[in-house]
This record gives structure tokens, sequence and C-alpha cells, in this order.
């Protein structure tokens, strides 16, 4: 079962194409600084603009340097099954420990087409699959009951919960048959999440913050509660800068300042606003990261 502080893995960018280099750089900034997985190809790697080969050159690379000293639950989600199950298929292959799938964008399927989406995927492959079910960018929210049936196909095996509804864990698990594994993808209500019976947090700030996250993590499974909650304190600014405009932006800049990667995305994202800059840098000050 997945736990702890798992960064979803900025793609760095060099003009139009991945830089491959700084990829290795931020990867290993994140194992050596206690990252407990890695997901490359999610949201915050940018994966709608990734193409196929890119996608899949990132898994790739990520499981080459990974090289099971963590696991990697590569993003292989597309709002088209095919090509969900194509990602998921080579994700497989290549060696991912999971596939973290995404609820379908932009269709607006129902919750037929929900059950069905991932039955489908879990039927042509046998990799861990965790949900990831973020009705704030995908428009579709997985309803619990949907949940419930889905974890009990072979393979479905758990959750990023990107709802921010803090009551939604204790109701699943109250109706829950079986072992799930719950991931928040909130970093903001992370702690919280973990007190409702979370395991982990599928993290943005731990891109650029991987120490202080794992530690609050890791406080929270010895019992010291206080230690937890302190980092969190301290993580909270960081946690809010990181969401004034649209991530990957400002998680990006901040990988700049500490010499990760520069901080281009792709578009349809642009540069964020200088006061924005403003607040970030600010931010990894006060945590004396720079």
């Amino acid at each position: 079962m997945f736990k702890g502080s798992i960064p979803a893995v900025i793609t760095p960018f060099d003009g139009n194409d991945v830089d491959y280099d700084s990829l290795g750089k931020v990867l290993k900034y994140l194992i050596d600084n206690g990252s407990n997985g890695l997901v490359p190809c999610g949201t915050t790697g940018e994966s709608p603009t990734l193409s196929h080969d890119e996608h899949k050159k990132i898994i790739e690379e990520t499981i080459r340097i990974a090289d099971k000293k963590i696991p990697v639950i590569a993003g292989t989600g597309s709002n088209n099954t095919l090509e969900a199950i194509e990602y998921t298929k080579h994700a497989e292959k290549s060696g991912a420990d999971a596939a973290l799938i995404v609820t379908p964008y932009y269709n607006k399927p129902t919750q037929s087409g929900l059950y069905e989406h991932f039955k489908k995927i879990s039927d042509e492959t046998n990799i861990p699959i965790i949900i990831y079910n973020i009705p704030g960018r995908s428009i579709v929210d997985m309803s619990i009951d949907t949940m419930i049936e889905l974890s009990k196909v072979k393979n479905i095996i758990g959750v990023k919960d990107a709802t921010n509804d803090l009551f939604r864990p204790l109701l699943t698990r109250k109706k829950m048959q079986n072992n799930f594994c719950y991931l928040s993808g909130e970093d903001g209500t992370a702690l919280a999440y973990l007190a409702q019976g979370g395991s982990g947090c599928i993290s943005v700030t731990a891109n650029v913050a991987p120490k202080l996250c794992s530690e609050m993590h890791s406080a929270w499974q010895k019992g010291n509660i206080i230690k937890s909650q302190e980092i969190n304190l301290k993580l909270s600014s960081l946690h809010e800068a990181l969401f004034i405009e649209s991530s990957p932006g400002p998680v990006k800049y901040a990988a700049s300042l500490l010499g990760l990667c520069n901080e281009n995305t792709r578009l349809p994202l642009s540069e964020i606003k200088e006061n924005t800059k403003k607040v970030v840098k600010r931010c990894l000050q006060e945590l004396n990261l720079l």
C-alpha cells in the first residue's frame, strides 16, 4: 500500500522540448530528500500537453532513475479509454508500481460511463490502478457508490482524492468492504485527510519542499501529532502560494529558484505574474529553502 509524501512530478521543458537532464535532476532531488513515491505524467506534469512518445519516455526515465528505491505511480489517464489502456499497458510493461488514472475530462461521462471506463482499463491490464478523482479539473465527480463498486474490480486499489471534501474519506471507508488506499490530492488539507483515514498525499508542494513534506508524514505515522502539525503550519503559506495561479506555473517557478529546472510551462499555460513570483520566492525564503 502506498503512503507518505508522493510528489506529482513537474515536467521540465527547454523551449518546446522536454528537458530530460533537468527531469533527472528533479527526480534525484525528490528521492534524496525522502519522498515516498513519484507520480510522473499527472496534472502537475502537464500531461495533456505531452505527445505520446514524450509521455512514455518520461515514465520510462522516472522508473529508470527511481531504480526501485521508491515506488513509481505512472499517470496513464485520458478522456479516451483506448488511449488510457495504451498508456497503462506501457506503464505496466515498463515496470511502474501502479497507474494513476484520472476521471475522463471534457466528455462528462455518467457514473455508469465512469465505471465502464475504469473496468475496461482493468480488464486489459494487471497493474494496480488508483482512481484520480478531481472534479475541479475534469468536471465529473465519481460518486462514493461508484468508487465502492470499482473497488471490487481485481486491480483497482485506491483513490487520489482531490475533491477537498474531508467528509468523503469517512463516508467511503464506512461503506468500503475491502482494503483500499486513500491518498489526498490537496496539499492544504493533506494532514486533515490523514486524520480521516488517509495514508498519504500526491503532492505539488513536495516538488520543492520534499524533505519537509516527507517529515510531516513521517511524524504523523509515528504518532507525533504535534510535530506533524508544526510542519504543516510552516508549509501552509507555500501551499497557498503554489495555487495563486494555475498549477504547475508557480511550482515550476519555485523549482527554477532552487536551480532544478527553468520555469517554462507549455501553452495554454503562460508565465506567472511578477506579484505571484514575489510571493512564491518569499515563501521559499521563509522556509530556508533559498
